[in-house]
């Protein structure tokens, strides 16, 4: 099976708003809407018996569904600026169910995440670095501020990427709505 993550997909008009922030970087490769989403879980490339385990083991995780809201605009990388992204406003809920997939991940045998769970939709990659820093700091002082409507997240989705450049195209592999049985 191909590169394999979990997330939340975003509502269309969402996904419509960040796109109208695209531009005014340069370097930057902007991220297609449709491939806009909230990783819970990056899991890689997995063999055809770990990946059919890992997406039976996600039926288990349960919860109620929660709201969820955008907010904010930063970078990752500091002086040499990797990409661009869109933050998420404090969720308990989206950080229960977050340590729910890692959970699930370890009792499948996949290696804990070194990072620290960081939630954010990626809206550019920048190939300059130390040279895109200006357009980055000038893109982030114009939309800082940006917050989207609030938005229900009744369900997450296990995504598979073929290997590209900078991701996507993804295909949802499954969909698992979230529900109070656990």
């Amino acid at each position: 099976m191909p590169r394999l993550f979990t997330a939340l997909e975003l509502p269309h008009d969402v996904a419509d708003q960040l796109e109208l922030l695209r531009g005014g970087v340069d370097g930057a490769r902007w991220i297609d809407r449709d491939s806009y989403h909230l990783t819970l879980r990056f899991i890689g490339d997995v063999e055809g018996p770990v990946a059919a385990e890992l997406q039976a083991a996600l039926d288990s995780i349960g919860g109620f569904p929660f709201e969820l809201t955008l907010k904010g605009i930063n970078a990752f990388g500091g002086q040499k600026p990797r990409s661009i992204w869109a933050g998420v406003r404090q969720s308990d809920a989206l950080i229960a169910l977050q340590a729910d997939h890692e959970a699930v991940c370890r009792r499948v045998g996949l290696p804990p995440e070194a990072r620290q769970y960081t939630p954010h939709v990626t809206l550019a990659r920048l190939r300059n670095g130390r040279g895109a820093s200006a357009g980055v700091q000038h893109f982030i002082a114009r939309h800082g501020l940006y917050e989207s409507r609030p938005f229900e997240v009744e369900e997450f989705v296990l995504l598979s990427a073929r290997p590209s450049r900078g991701g996507g195209p993804y295909i949802a592999e499954e969909v698992y709505p979230l529900n109070v049985s656990m």
